[in-house]
């Protein structure tokens, strides 16, 4: 299903923008966050939030948990762009560390080899968010359950 929304809008002007409104109707959690999808492939994604008074904290950098969120956006959208029809996943566990205060517009990229399908199985999916800088701000790994879906 992902797969197909974004292949029609990507290349078309503003479709990355049309994209990521959807999702926020779709994923009212996530989408809260306002983050904006830049990429999404089959393994990959790519992820861009503004920095902004919404997501700071008392020390004036990106909130801990908008960080995690974010991660765990890039590593969902690009294991599920990724989902045969017949799979679902479900996330049951996250690890993240947080490197420096994260600053600016940041971007979460995700990018890994995709596993063989099949029955039920758990895949670690890494998560590295970036400032505009492009220096590291926090790692993330984030643990799926795929199975068939029942």
């Amino acid at each position: 299903m992902l797969n197909k929304e974004w292949n029609f809008l990507k290349n078309l002007p503003g479709g990355n923008r049309v994209f990521s409104q959807a999702l926020r109707w779709f994923v009212p959690y996530t989408g809260r966050l306002g983050a904006v999808v830049l990429e999404v492939g089959p393994g990959n994604c790519r992820v861009r939030l503004k920095d902004r008074r919404g997501v700071r904290n008392h020390l004036h950098s990106v909130h801990a948990m908008a960080l995690a969120n974010l991660a765990e956006m890039a590593s969902g959208m690009a294991l599920v762009y990724a989902l045969p029809e017949e799979q679902r996943s479900i996330l049951v566990e996250f690890k993240i560390t947080y490197l420096k205060k994260a600053r600016g517009t940041l971007e979460a990229r995700s990018q890994f080899d995709l596993p063989k399908w099949g029955p039920a199985q758990d895949f670690l999916v890494p998560v590295t968010i970036f400032n505009s800088e492009n220096e590291e701000v926090c790692r993330a790994e984030a643990r799926w359950r795929i199975g068939p879906k029942q």
